[in-house]
């Protein structure tokens, strides 16, 4: 297999450092960007499934200082619909010479990041969600450190993870659980679970302990602080609605919940050891509902989170009974 600097000449600058005069923004070819970046993450992959940890922190330094990843992180925030949205310094990048001068600026050496502006929407029971928005130079670093992390955390998730996921959706969610479900030793227990305030409440020191990213680049970002009335208000724990990296984040603080019930309550003639090695999306015949909520809290609450009121155990009859479905004419 050619490696990235045969493929590249010495004068290259989108692969490795970045050159220091910028390059128009409409003379960048994004093919060949988005090829960079697609190789770099394949191999931080299968560094990541060999369990070189060493060799995943030299790629990701790698794709992080590439000019191919700060483009494409430029690229992201700036056509997506968040894009004349701006954070607490009021600027966006709307023309091709600010898009490529922020290239430039998307260095770690001297970087800090500014407060979040903090805005409230509404939810559907009539609370109030917190929201907080970077400025756009966060967020291209956060789109940036992302491409680097996206693969570690697809490598390492849970099978059955479909939320905030590439590639997957609501509708895999439902093939899940039907291809689980239709079965005639199917499971006749069902757990609906909801952890309180998931984003809010994450610990900062297991983040920075246990996400495979620059510690210190991550630290400065939980610890940004927001604004709101123009007052600074400081962030002791949890990752912020809005930044684009805390879906991910959030997904590998959860990873490990679903092999951890699969242990605690294997399937109908399994032994605990042996549930281990092949987890089901849905636990076998649960117990006592105490239990599994003590089971789920004390690994939510190891990186901060707790069970929510809101969570519940039932039976497959009751939930079907509970949710009527139409056949469409």
């Amino acid at each position: 297999m050619t490696t990235e600097t045969t493929e590249a000449s010495p004068s290259d600058p989108s692969v490795g450092a970045t050159a220091d005069i910028p390059k128009a923004w409409h003379q960048i070819n994004w093919r060949q960007a988005e090829r960079n970046v697609r190789r770099l993450q394949a191999r931080i992959a299968q560094a990541t499934q060999a369990g070189k940890w060493g060799k995943v922190k030299a790629l990701q330094r790698l794709l992080t200082h590439s000019f191919s990843g700060k483009a494409l992180a430029v690229r992201r925030v700036t056509e997506n619909t968040g894009k004349r949205t701006p954070g607490v310094d009021g600027a966006i990048w709307k023309t091709p010479e600010q898009k490529a001068v922020a290239i430039q600026t998307l260095n770690q050496r001297g970087y800090h990041p500014q407060p979040l502006r903090r805005v409230y929407i509404p939810k559907s029971n009539g609370a109030r969600r917190p929201l907080s928005i970077p400025t756009m130079r966060d967020r291209a670093m956060q789109a940036l450190y992302l491409l680097a992390l996206d693969p570690v955390a697809e490598t390492t998730a849970d099978p059955n993870s479909y939320g905030f996921r590439r590639g997957r959706s609501a509708a895999d969610a439902m093939e899940a659980c039907f291809i689980a479900l239709c079965r005639n030793d199917r499971a006749q227990w069902i757990l609906e679970g909801d952890i309180r305030s998931c984003f809010d409440q994450i610990s900062h020191e297991w983040l920075i302990a246990h996400i495979p990213m620059d510690k210190a680049i991550l630290s400065k970002w939980l610890k940004a602080g927001y604004m709101e009335n123009r007052r600074l208000y400081p962030t002791e724990e949890g990752t912020p609605q809005g930044g684009i990296c805390s879906p991910v984040i959030a997904n590998m603080t959860l990873d490990g919940l679903e092999r951890l019930l699969a242990s605690h309550f294997p399937k109908e003639g399994e032994t605990r050891e042996a549930s281990k090695s092949e987890p089901d999306p849905i636990c076998g015949r649960l117990l006592r509902h105490r239990k599994l909520k003590r089971t789920s809290g004390t690994r939510s609450q190891t990186s901060g989170g707790a069970i929510h009121e809101r969570t519940r155990l039932g039976t497959l009859s009751r939930e079907n009974r509970r949710h009527t479905y139409r056949r469409r004419v």
